[in-house]
């Protein structure tokens, strides 16, 4: 398992220079993720990367996880790793961190490559498989790298740089993305618990509500009932007030006597048997 980026100059590389130089070659692969290396190249040091990673997608595939879809795209400038649908970059590996490329001839569904990390400086080693692409991306990553070589001979090295700051701005813009879709989650998850909030504290409010009114009938109900019999009944909507010049007026006899009772309500004592005070000088 071993090809660097070279190419015998008898044979002719599958895409042309404008394609890689002026756009990009695309591929599809399932990305069984990526570890670090001790050694920036090396056939062992890549197998034993893919015998780790397999093993750990062993486990996660038990679990009932699947290998992620992503997408390829390879250029002079690097090798992104893209989320097939959001196109979203997952990683930008720059070409000249690139350190070494190799597919797996005992297994033709894997290929890899080395790069170094431009944060941690550490050297990844990134795992794919690929059920028919495994060679042709390994050898398009190879054309990348030789013509990429080629222009900073010819650049006398301005274009690395360039390409360096243009890296640095593509990085940057990848993280401010990154921040802004982790902000737009956020308040996503806010606007949903404040949703679940008011969901759950209206029911709430108002079953108070009901038991308040419900308690509320009880103790009224409860106020007028009596222990040793039926409960009465007093009615007052017909209770009528003259004045005291007319000739219907009670008041000269110092009572206020209520309607007649319909539910059992003692009888008002007649005006007869009330005795008048006497006065005496």
């Amino acid at each position: 398992m071993n090809r660097a980026f070279s190419r015998k100059k008898d044979k002719t590389w599958m895409h042309t220079p404008e394609a890689l130089s002026k756009h990009y070659i695309p591929y599809n692969a399932k990305f069984l993720g990526s570890t670090e290396v001790e050694q920036p190249k090396g056939t062992e040091v890549v197998r034993d990367a893919v015998r780790k990673l397999k093993f750990a997608r062993h486990i996660k595939k038990s679990e009932g996880q699947k290998i992620p879809k992503v997408e390829l795209q390879i250029s002079i400038y690097g090798v992104k790793i893209l989320e097939p649908k959001t196109k979203e970059v997952q990683h930008n590996c720059q070409l000249h961190r690139i350190s070494f490329c190799a597919d797996d001839k005992t297994d033709k569904r894997i290929f890899t490559f080395i790069c170094k990390d431009s944060e941690s400086n550490k050297h990844l080693c990134y795992v794919f498989d690929s059920e028919k692409c495994a060679e042709e991306i390994t050898l398009t990553i190879g054309q990348a790298f030789n013509l990429a070589y080629r222009k900073f001979l010819e650049s006398g090295g301005k274009d690395v740089e360039t390409r360096k700051q243009i890296a640095g701005l593509q990085k940057r813009i990848q993280d401010l993305e990154t921040e802004n879709t982790e902000l737009k989650n956020r308040v996503q998850d806010l606007e949903n618990q404040l949703r679940i909030t008011q969901v759950s504290t209206s029911p709430l409010l108002h079953k108070m509500s009901a038991h308040e009114q419900h308690a509320s009938q009880r103790c009224s109900s409860s106020f007028w009932r009596s222990s040793d019999g039926p409960s009465p009944c007093l009615n007052i909507s017909s209770i009528t007030v003259t004045p005291v010049n007319s000739a219907d007026s009670r008041l000269s006899l110092g009572l206020l006597i209520p309607p007649p009772s319909k539910c059992g309500l003692p009888k008002p004592i007649s005006e007869r048997s009330i005795p008048r005070p006497h006065v005496t000088f």
